[in-house]
């Protein structure tokens, strides 16, 4: 076979992968006219190739693109391959799609090629998305604002409830079912407080976003949590041992550290064992550069491989306690991840439950 034969060849086989690729391929003059494309083009854009050629290619160009399109035009003129350009064409029948482009200039014929992909498909699912995005988050600015407003509203008379109690002066009652069903009541109401105050430091952890860091002395801020709950401690006959030899001090947020000491003592508490005091150990541990706080109790424990994922989960529930909320391990959980730590747990039933906590580095 002679060169000639052989470059006619080539030829032939090029100008059959012109025509046949789905991708749309176009050459076109410096003058704004296409002068050869594949069909690819006519068949997505509608047009037969005579209505191609016979009007200025802007004239095809969606009306809000055509400014960046001349833009892009002028820059491939100076010799700049235009690379994943991107912009709208509206068919003969009204619909739009979008191009991504690709364009080369040969400035000594004066001619552009071109080849440019249908992204359609993907740009209406990317609309889609942003608007679901938008509607999601609007529509969480709303749950947001309804949850702050009703957790205000039902506070401040649940607070009046309470204050009412203190103003009772139950000696002077005689009858015993009344006392017990004021005690009922009153324990009810403190419950219904306490998730109120959970809910509002929910809403306002995930609203902090520049928590105050600050060194603080576990010991101190240990028995800033005991002091603030010595009955709980004195009647459950709860023992707690500490060990904050390997590290007395970390960085973190001073009312997060309290709220983890508190969640964990009180739950500790909450799921000991019947006929069983309380036993909690908490330490200090530093590894390998790692800073860990260690908390195990001798409660009730649970199947960690049947609650897996689910223990930080809000308004989850493990044991079958009338006053458990599932709040407090989704409130440290966050406390932690909020500041860049982990959290991991170990737990068998009726031996105990063990949280280890590290902070960031």
């Amino acid at each position: 076979m002679s060169s000639y034969q052989l470059e006619k060849e080539i030829l032939n086989k090029l100008e059959i992968f012109f025509d046949i690729s789905p991708d749309l391929f176009c050459i076109a003059g410096y003058d704004g006219y296409f002068k050869r494309i594949n069909p690819a083009v006519s068949t997505l854009l509608g047009y037969s190739k005579e209505e191609l050629f016979s009007s200025p290619i802007n004239d095809f160009v969606h009306p809000e693109d055509k400014d960046i399109t001349s833009k892009a035009r002028k820059k491939l003129t100076k010799r700049q391959p235009l690379l994943n350009f991107e912009n709208r064409y509206l068919t003969k029948n009204g619909e739009t799609v979008w191009l991504s482009w690709t364009s080369m200039y040969l400035e000594n014929e004066e001619l552009i090629f071109a080849i440019a992909k249908d992204i359609t498909l993907k740009k209406n699912l990317e609309l889609e998305r942003n608007l679901l995005l938008s509607n999601l988050t609007e529509i969480n600015q709303k749950l947001k604002h309804l949850s702050y407003t009703v957790t205000h509203d039902l506070r401040a008379p649940v607070n009046n409830f309470l204050s009412i109690f203190k103003l009772l002066d139950s000696s002077k009652i005689e009858d015993a079912e009344t006392l017990e069903l004021l005690g009922m009541l009153k324990s009810s109401s403190d419950n219904l407080n306490e998730t109120l105050n959970n809910y509002v430091d929910i809403l306002y952890g995930e609203d902090k976003k520049n928590q105050d860091i600050e060194k603080i002395n576990f010991g101190d801020s240990l028995n800033t949590v005991l002091k603030s709950i010595p009955s709980l401690i004195k009647n459950s006959g709860t023992k707690i041992k500490t060990n904050f030899e390997a590290l007395k001090e970390i960085e973190f947020n001073s009312d997060y550290l309290g709220s983890i000491f508190l969640n964990l003592i009180t739950n500790s508490i909450k799921y000991s064992k019947p006929g069983i005091a309380p036993e909690i150990s908490i330490t200090t541990l530093l590894s390998n550069g790692k800073k860990k706080l260690i908390f195990e109790d001798n409660g009730l424990g649970f199947d960690i491989d049947k609650v897996k994922d689910k223990i930080f989960g809000i308004n989850q529930k493990f044991h079958h306690h009338l006053d458990s909320k599932g709040i407090g391990l989704y409130l440290i959980y966050n406390h932690i991840k909020s500041l860049g730590g982990a959290i991991r747990v170990e737990s068998q039933v009726n031996v105990g439950t063990k949280f280890i906590i590290t902070f960031k580095k």
